[in-house]
C-alpha cells in the first residue's frame, strides 16, 4: 500500500488542488483504476496489472 500512495501522491494528488473531500474521493477511485487497467510496470513485463493477471488467466 505505501508504494500505490507513493505513486499516487506523485502522479495524481500533486499535481491537483481539490476543494472538498469528495473531489479527493474521486481522484482516489480513478487512480485506483488506472493503476490497475492502464498504468504499464516494467516488472510485469510493461504490462498493466489487468493484462498481466489476463494473460496468466
Amino acid at each position: 500500500m505505501e508504494n500505490f500512495f507513493s505513486h499516487f501522491k506523485a502522479e495524481w494528488f500533486n499535481l491537483y488542488s481539490f476543494r472538498t473531500a469528495e473531489e479527493v474521493k474521486n481522484a482516489v477511485k480513478k487512480y485506483i483504476r488506472f493503476y490497475n487497467h492502464r498504468r504499464f510496470q516494467e516488472k510485469l513485463n510493461n504490462l498493466s496489472p489487468y493484462e498481466y493477471r489476463t494473460q496468466a488467466a
